[in-house]
């Protein structure tokens, strides 16, 4: 491209800790490119986009998009759920159309895997419908499960390394509360996200990792059954008197009447009935091993939004991803989602490349099974080789004003509207509230 065209980043999926970090990246990088014009965010996501509603980040105080490194979640610009289908023509003239009017001649999409498909389809179907476009994807993710499982297209995710250390440090408070209240509450059952994968219920074992807590980690890998689970625990108890499960969303025990989302994917937290709730039912209807009862604790989307708990390694990282996709986007790399590497050797150290998008669009990483103890309660100490560098060795310092957290305040201001309004596909047949 010889002339400055005008960016387009959104964000789609479940927000994290730092995937403004990574939106501030995109955003700061873009001031010093000689090929980037504005850069208008999709007020959630691709949704904005179809809808016309462009946000002009270019327009923003540059003291907020600072702050953005210390703003969690999504409320910046917005995320949303709406993944693009084969048979979404429309859908996909439509972006087409928005590109052309505001003269967009990049396209950043901030996500997961099916982010990744998005960001892969839009670019394609753009260049074969002739319009000079070059797309990139940036990951993000907390459940960590982009790429591959040998960890050759992408280390880990930004997003991650927060939550890891958010478990860290909730399994740490947690065991001071059971150790406290045991005679009255022995059992203390703790749900983490993870409906497929396990990186966020094993991250539970770095506040423990000598092993010296009486805890066990059921991750959604290995299926168990409530029986077995009840076994386990009263071994535990006789052995202690006491005993914490940290359990996957997704672990196997049976119906709990799942919801799906738009993806497809079950959403655990809109369902009937938790995982940790059905075993504290079973537990205390079969009878403990010691008196007292078992109670639970559910994490919800906290887990991704406590930027107290987020790592100072994770924002970096999260910032310097978004810096890479900018410069492939300028250096007119369209095709690919920008990486985080680990460099061999015992000293943590990462690079930032490139890979290409249909290598990881939908794709799923499983958790390593070596990575899982015979006996389906723990993970080894290779995994927190992995996983302790992620969550760094300080807490960070918040920015504060009269006592309460600083965030950024992206003004709402949008960028005229030249097309006529339009209706996402996907939507067209959907009721209030639907």
């Amino acid at each position: 491209m010889s002339r400055q065209r005008n960016l387009v980043v959104a964000q789609s999926g479940g927000p994290s800790c730092v995937i403004n970090s990574t939106l501030q990246g995109i955003v700061e990088a873009a001031r010093d490119s000689q090929a980037v014009g504005s850069v208008f965010g999709g007020h959630h996501g691709i949704e904005g986009v179809l809808k016309e509603e462009l946000i002009d980040l270019s327009r923003q105080s540059p003291d907020e998009i600072a702050l953005l490194r210390y703003t969690p979640a999504a409320g910046s610009i917005g995320t949303c759920r709406y993944k693009l289908k084969s048979w979404q023509n429309e859908d996909i003239d439509r972006i087409i159309e928005i590109f052309k009017a505001h003269d967009v001649g990049y396209f950043l999409y901030i996500g997961g895997n099916d982010s990744m498909d998005t960001a892969n389809k839009v670019a394609a179907l753009a260049q074969a419908r002739g319009l000079d476009l070059v797309g990139v994807g940036v990951p993000k993710t907390i459940d960590n499960d982009i790429g591959d499982s040998e960890f050759k297209l992408i280390d880990h995710t930004p997003g991650y390394g927060s939550c890891a250390k958010y478990w860290m440090h909730l399994v740490q408070n947690a065991n001071e509360e059971n150790a406290g209240s045991s005679p009255a509450d022995p059992v203390l059952v703790l749900q983490a996200m993870g409906r497929k994968i396990g990186f966020i219920p094993a991250a539970a074992r770095l506040a423990d990792p000598h092993r010296e807590m009486p805890l066990q980690i059921y991750l959604a890998e290995r299926k168990f059954s409530l029986e077995h689970i009840a076994d386990n625990v009263n071994d535990q108890l006789k052995r202690d008197g006491r005993v914490m499960l940290v359990v996957s969303e997704g672990l196997d025990v049976g119906d709990l009447g799942a919801v799906k989302d738009s993806f497809g994917h079950t959403s655990f937290s809109a369902s009937q009935i938790t995982v940790a709730q059905l075993i504290v039912n079973y537990l205390n209807s079969k009878g403990l091993a010691a008196k007292g009862a078992a109670r639970c604790n559910v994490s919800g989307t906290d887990q991704r939004n406590s930027i107290g708990y987020a790592s100072e390694v994770d924002l970096d990282e999260a910032y310097q991803v978004g810096v890479k996709a900018l410069e492939l986007a300028a250096a007119g790399e369209s095709g690919y989602m920008s990486t985080i590497l680990r460099a061999p050797g015992p000293t943590y150290r990462v690079t930032y490349d490139k890979v290409p998008l249909p290598e990881v669009a939908n794709s799923e990483r499983t958790f390593p099974a070596k990575w899982i103890s015979a006996n389906g309660l723990d993970v080894s100490d290779e995994f927190l080789a992995y996983c302790q560098p992620l969550v760094g060795d300080t807490m960070i310092r918040l920015p504060m004003e009269n006592g309460r957290q600083r965030l950024a305040r992206i003004k709402k201001e949008f960028v005229n509207q030249h097309l006529p309004t339009y209706i996402p596909q996907a939507d067209r047949s959907k009721g209030p509230g639907k």
